[in-house]
Order: structure tokens, then sequence, then C-alpha cells
């Protein structure tokens, strides 16, 4: 087509909007045309771009034996609830668009298809003979950012091709993990990009073994920290480093010491006239669960240290599928009630504690002394969650006084038996739940199991209604490991303007049980693989992503297939 035939219409200046010179170029260039916060309109010689791209794209997926397929945008709530997604990209990222149709059912606006190609494959795929397959689609996805910028680089609608691959062993997925990780390096050679593999953190998607491939440009809002000799690069949210040796403490007695107006690092160690790396600071954080449980964590680390919020919220997840307080009862069958099984395991957001949640979470008789909190700050700052009554219990629950008093007559190890517990009650209507086993009908005896079981389920869930008024206790305590090893140090004495100095571990205060990597890597750290090195730091674009799912998605939507041996496997 002849240029004066084409839609081409330039501009003489850059547009008010635009921060980068790829914004500004792109749309004075005529390429594109903005619509709306985040949405832009690909004109014909941006189409022309594109279909260039897309072809190398395809080129590259195809050579690698994967399949093209198109799946919907439109996505059902229901899918999304099975993998515990819609929760977290509904309300904690918030990242999902979603709406509901004339029958109010729940709908989202495709961010990403891991639950749509995972019921597509737990129909269609039944056996070993059909394994290894990889489907891959190139097609328009929606995200709702709260700050869409810089163009195209972070819209609300964009183009992405998405790959899912599906295995019977592991062997299998790391096969497909290298191939994808060579064809997007072939991809991106292609284009001429100046980029980077590196390591990076899974975020919402999930599973291990995650790579993040970056186009360095000072633009890039991801920042990226490598080393010189190649060996190692990594964003910052998964970034491990050696910190910088403490300086030895000056505070060789033990002893509480009055610190006026101190509570920060800084006024702190100006007032004590001390390094920050002897003292341990202690910061509390809310974690919100799905169905409404909120949890407190108290991290310490050392007072010269950040605290990378990734690294936190995934150590914490780590911790709490360990000690989940919600699987109370060892060897039990719930899969008949996912509501009471599956309840709180999903973690929707992590947070510092803010002025709000003091008046909301914690005891009215207990102020936080907010800049001089220990590593040992007491339980009872959190707001008790109450004893009930027999008469209470039976207002909330709506159980019938035989069925309840089962219930209350189990053994609850409680001292009193005139006011319960209602994380104990819970407890025992779990234990009752799980004598059902599979309820068969028509019996009679199946109906009279079907009509408790209800019972007992809406009881379990306005228990847990009552509950969720009140923090989960206690006290979740996580320690960075740059705190470890610290002697004669400085930190909180859980009282205003007050510190301890010169306190040890096992004297003072007891060694942490749950020690992490919950500290930020800076530029200038020491790389793990040669402590004689220094990090360095760069901007970066992140253009592709590749993932090792392992069986986070099939396991939580029930997808299986047929091995060799003819038993059921996840894939």
């Amino acid at each position: 087509m002849r240029l004066s035939q084409m839609l081409f219409v330039t501009l003489r200046d850059d547009p008010a909007d635009a921060e980068i010179p790829s914004h500004k170029l792109l749309v004075r260039a005529g390429f594109i045309r903005r619509l709306g916060s985040g949405l832009y309109a690909y004109l014909p010689l941006m189409w022309r771009v594109l279909e260039k791209v897309k072809r190398i794209v395809q080129e590259e997926m195809n050579r690698t034996g994967a399949q093209e397929c198109l799946l919907p945008q439109l996505q059902p709530s229901e899918l999304w609830k099975m993998s515990g997604r819609w929760d977290t990209y509904t309300e904690s990222e918030g990242i999902m668009f979603a709406l509901r149709d004339r029958l109010e059912r729940e709908l989202g606006l495709g961010p990403t298809h891991e639950e749509v190609i995972t019921a597509i494959a737990k129909e269609m795929i039944r056996s070993y003979r059909q394994l290894p397959v990889n489907l891959y689609q190139i097609q328009t996805k929606f995200r709702d950012e709260i700050r869409p910028r810089f163009g195209l680089m972070r819209g609300r609608e964009f183009i992405m091709k998405d790959a899912y691959s599906f295995h019977s062993d592991e062997a299998s997925l790391k096969e497909t993990y290298g191939a994808m990780d060579q064809a997007y390096r072939n991809i991106f050679s292609r284009c001429g990009l100046d980029f980077r593999p590196v390591d990076a953190d899974s975020g919402a998607i999930g599973g291990s073994g995650s790579q993040e491939f970056m186009v360095l440009a000072d633009a890039g809002e991801d920042e990226i920290l490598y080393t010189a000799d190649g060996l190692y690069s990594a964003n910052v949210e998964k970034a491990v480093s050696v910190p910088p040796n403490p300086v030895p403490s000056i505070f060789t007695n033990y002893e509480k010491r009055e610190t006026p107006n101190c509570n920060t690092i800084d006024s702190l160690t100006t007032y004590l006239q001390c390094s920050p790396t002897v003292v341990v600071k202690n910061i509390l954080y809310k974690v919100t669960h799905d169905q409404g449980w909120t949890f407190f964590v108290l991290v310490s680390i050392r007072g010269d240290q950040d605290i990378n919020d990734v690294k936190l919220k995934n150590e914490y997840i780590k911790q709490f599928l360990k000690k989940n307080p919600f699987q109370r009862i060892l060897n039990q069958d719930l899969d008949n009630y996912p509501q009471i099984r599956d309840t709180g395991k999903n973690v929707i957001k992590v947070e510092l504690v803010t002025k709000a949640d003091q008046n909301q979470w914690f005891a009215e008789d207990k102020k936080l002394p907010e800049g001089y909190i220990g590593p040992d700050l007491s339980n009872e700052y959190l707001r008790p969650c109450p004893r009930l009554t027999k008469e209470k219990i039976e207002e909330l629950t709506d159980l019938d006084s035989s069925l309840l008093n089962e219930i209350l007559n189990a053994d609850l190890h409680e001292v009193s038996r005139e006011n319960y517990d209602v994380l104990s009650v819970g407890m025992n209507i779990e234990k009752k739940l799980s004598t059902f086993g599979t309820i068969k009908l028509p019996s009679q005896s199946g109906n009279h199991k079907i009509a408790q079981a209800s019972s007992l389920v809406s009881a379990y869930k306005k228990l847990q209604k009552f509950q969720k008024q009140y923090p989960v206790s206690p006290l979740i305590r996580l320690a960075d490991e740059t705190i470890i090893g610290l002697e004669n140090f400085v930190t909180g004495a859980n009282e205003a303007n007050y510190h301890v100095l010169g306190a040890n571990w096992d004297k003072e205060f007891p060694t942490p049980e749950l020690v992490v990597d919950v500290r930020t890597a800076k530029a200038g750290d020491r790389p793990v693989h040669d402590p004689t090195g220094e990090l360095k730091t760069a901007r970066g674009i992140e253009v592709g992503h590749i993932f090792q799912l392992g069986t986070k998605y099939s396991q939580a939507m029930g997808a299986t297939f047929t091995n060799e041996q003819g038993k059921k496997n996840l894939w």
C-alpha cells in the first residue's frame, strides 16, 4: 500500500501524558492512539509490527512442538475458586476485571488462563499416551492496573502469548521448561532485544523454577541485581546475597534504658551512638486470608536491613502450610466438606499494621508500643475472642439440643464447662463430620446423616463468622537470618521510650524458632557464590516469564490421567 493511502497521522509535539521515549515516539509517529487510561488503539503501522512479532513467536513456539489454540476471554468464577485464586485476583491484587451476567453468574475477564486450560485438559487428557502436550495462544488479556503508565508497557488491555504444558513426570516437565527457555531466547534475539534471563518470584501464578526475561532499560519498572562474572542475576523480589558483617556491639552489659523519642532506627542509633547492625528491629504485619481470617506476624530483622514484602509473603505461606492452624485434626477425612477443609488456606494480603488495625484487632487495655516493640511481644496484645456459654452457642448455631450436647460433651480439654472456646467447638464439629464418611443414598440413615451434616456445616460457618471478628492467636514470629548470631544487641523493651541493650539469644530472649530470609538484597552486597564479589544493579522491562507449576492446578482442580500402571496420577 502507498503511504499516501494509509491512515498515517503524525504529531509535532509530545503527548502530555507520555513519560518515556517509546511512548512519545509511538504516539507522535502515528502507531498508537490513547482511548482511555491504559487503553490504546493499534493503528495500521503498529499492527504491521505486531504481525511480524507474532510470526516470530509462532515460528519459535511451533518449532518446539507446541500447538496453537484460542481460549475464551470470559472465565467462570467457579474455576478460579477451585484453584483458590479468585479472591487473590479480585481482592488482594485486584487485578481481574470481575462482572456478573444477567443471571447473576460471576465472571472474570482473563488476566491469565491456567484454570481454563486445566479444566479443558481435565476433560480431554485421560492417558499417559497423550502426554506431554503443550498448548499456546496469542490473545488479548485484561488487567485492572492501579496506575497504567508508560504507554504500552503497563496497560489494562494488551496482547500476550501464553503457553501451558502437561506432563506425566518431573523429567518431562523440565525438558519442556528447557525448550521454552531456548524458544524465548530465540524470539528475543530475533527481535534484536538486549535481554537478560533472571531468577524471579512466581507471584500469584504459583509453582517453582520461575525465570523472567528482562530487557535492560532505564525506564524499566523492575530492579535487577547481577554479578559482573555473569553467574548470577535475579529480580530484586527474589535476589539473595550476603549482607555486610555486623559491627561489634559497644554494649557489654544487659540493661533497660530510656530512649525518648527514638522510635526509628536513625533516631535510636544517633541517640545511642551505635551501629544499626547491632539493632534488632521488630515489625508487625497483618495477614488477611480468604474468607476473612486475620493473622498477625512479628518479623525481626537487623536494623540496617529492609524487609522484602514478596519474600515475606512467600515465607509466611511456607510456614503457614507447615503449621496450618486450620488443619488441627490430623488424619481426619473432610474431603466431603471442602467448605471446611479449604477454609482460609489462601493468603490475600500481607501489609503493615495501621492505626485502624490497632483499634480493630488489638486489646483495648494495651497500647501497642510502636517503635519500641521487642521480639518477645506478648500475644495478649491481640484482642481475645471471648468464650461462649452453651446458650450463646445455641443461639449462634441453631443446632438442636441433642446434637449440640454431643458436640459440647466431647473431649474439648476444657477447664470450664460453662464457657467454651469457639475454636475447640469448631474442632469437635470437624471431628463429627469426619465420622460420616461418604453418605450413601437412598437410605434412612443416609437421609439422617445428610440432615445432621447440613446442620453442622451451617453451625460451623456461623461460628467462623463470629471468630473472624477477632484475630487468630498467637502471633506468628519470623526471624530473618541477619539477627541469628548477634551478640549484645539492642532491641525494643515493649514499652514506649525504652529499649534494652546488651541482649543475647538464649539468655534474655529465646532463640527464634522460625528463621527465614526476608531481607531485601541490595547493590553492593556480596553474591552468595563469590563472597569477594559485589552485586550490581540495573533496571529491566519484563518481556517474558516461564514457570514450573508442578501439580498446583491439577491438584486443586482434580485433574488426573491414567499412568502406565493403570493408576490415576496428577499431571
